[in-house]
């Protein structure tokens, strides 16, 4: 987890540099060869060190895959295809704990060796189509290159290139980052939040969908579910691995729902829903774990109910929290600081996810069943933060965030229904039109003057 938080910290320094499709590759690489690494250590420290080259990969890859996608996709699509993106690491985990169960009998060195092998298969799809896939068309004309923007919203539209909706598409990203270029502050005044834009209020949303994410609890079940379940449940441990794999698989089950919803539903209900049912699963699962350890005639029962508990609360985080952070962190943030809010929250992410880790086993050990009693609380706390200041990004075009924190520089956005509605907003409509008719006009003004410049 460390090595995947310095990773998306290379991602908020270098994303802007490298673009959005050698960003991802650099990640893919570096997974690649750390992959290879530890399927054929034979020390260690070459174990260690491919262990490091592949989390700094997957700090990469996680924070710039979603950025990607957020600018290459039109606004209706946007949510469905960031929560298919993020229903690929469920899948990944949801195998991951089916292989952990398959090898778990063995003692040999393939009980190891081939599960970390088996991440080499994606290497295999990944590198023979990436020639094919086209760059952000959004950061190409942030660094300039005008042309091979429009070349990519034409391929990316499906239509010529002088046809009408790519030329509008073009000039609405223009325009913005031309009303973005005009409120630009300097870092230190953004950091006291004296731009217009609010770039660094739009960040910290960002980390904080991802700190929420992780206070849910979802590394403490993902890390030691079979472990809690064979301690504190008593059920032996090649059972504990089965539940632990099946509640893997409704896990997945679960996020593909989200594909149906994220656009429909819009990501401020998912989390407002997603909060509730998960604390309630915590509260259940506590309590029935609670009473499974005190009276040893109803151990099994209860046990049962706590296992039932802790699968429904995979239900009800996939859709909800396991999706929308990432959705979020890509959507909010303004073109020149979209990579650094992605790098944030993804380092958030790990990092805080790193700290629960580390705590689970301790407060297992010390507090037993009320250890994610904790968790229900922290649930129910996103409720308020999530319902007074998170605002909807939902069809919303990336151009729109601005003009979204531009009308409404307060904090607060409930009762505004501009911030908070799913469908688009006609008021950014219009002032989309509005930008691109300023900029034209500003064009117009400006070109008699060039000859005068050049002579």
């Amino acid at each position: 987890m460390l090595g995947a938080l310095a990773g998306a910290i290379l991602a908020f320094i270098l994303g802007d540099k490298l673009g959005r499709k050698r960003a991802i590759l650099a990640g893919h690489a570096l997974n690649t060869i750390g992959a290879t690494l530890q399927a054929s250590a034979f020390s260690l420290p070459q174990l260690f060190i491919g262990r490091t080259l592949n989390g700094f990969g997957i700090g990469i890859t996680s924070t710039m895959s979603p950025v990607y996608l957020g600018e290459c996709v039109k606004p209706h699509l946007r949510g469905r295809l960031l929560v298919v993106s993020t229903s690929s690491n469920i899948s990944s985990f949801a195998i991951a704990n089916w292989v952990n169960y398959a090898f778990s009998s063995r003692s040999d060195a393939l009980q190891w060796r081939l599960p970390l092998a088996i991440q080499l298969f994606f290497a295999f799809i990944i590198f023979p189509v990436a020639p094919f896939v086209p760059e952000s068309p959004r950061w190409l004309l942030l660094v300039g290159r005008d042309d091979e923007a429009k070349q990519i919203l034409s391929r990316l539209n499906n239509t010529p290139i002088d046809d009408d909706s790519v030329t509008f598409d073009y000039n609405s990203i223009k325009a913005s980052m031309r009303l973005e270029r005009l409120h630009r502050v300097p870092v230190m005044d953004v950091l006291r939040f004296r731009d217009k834009t609010q770039n660094f209020r739009r960040l910290i949303l960002s980390c904080g969908t991802q700190f929420m994410q992780q206070f849910s609890g979802i590394n403490s079940l993902g890390f030691y579910l079979p472990t809690l379940l064979h301690e504190s449940v008593g059920y032996d441990l090649q059972k504990s691995r089965l539940l632990s794999a099946v509640s893997g698989t409704v896990y997945l089950l679960a996020g593909f729902f989200s594909i149906v919803v994220v656009d429909r539903v819009g990501r401020r209900k998912l989390m407002l829903y997603g909060s509730f049912l998960m604390a309630a699963c915590h509260f259940i699962a506590s309590l029935t774990l609670r009473t499974a350890q005190q009276d040893p005639a109803r151990s099994k029962t209860f046990g049962s109910v706590t296992v039932a508990f802790f699968v429904l609360y995979h239900a009800a985080f996939a859709p909800t929290w396991g999706a929308i952070p990432w959705v979020y962190a890509a959507e909010v943030n303004s073109l020149g600081w979209r990579t650094r809010g992605a790098g944030a929250g993804t380092a958030t992410n790990w990092g805080i996810g790193f700290i629960v880790v580390q705590i689970t086993q301790v407060g297992i050990d010390n507090l037993q069943w009320a250890f994610f009693l904790i968790f229900g609380v922290f649930c129910l706390s996103f409720f308020p933060l999530v319902y007074f200041f998170y605002p909807e990004t939902a069809r919303r075009k990336l151009e729109d965030m601005d003009e979204m924190f531009l009308r409404n520089p307060s904090w607060f956005v409930c009762g505004k229904k501009e911030m908070t509605q799913t469908t688009r907003p006609q008021a950014f409509i219009d002032a989309e039109i509005a930008r691109i008719s300023d900029s034209q006009v500003t064009i117009v003004e400006v070109a008699p003057s060039k000859p005068e410049n050049i002579v």
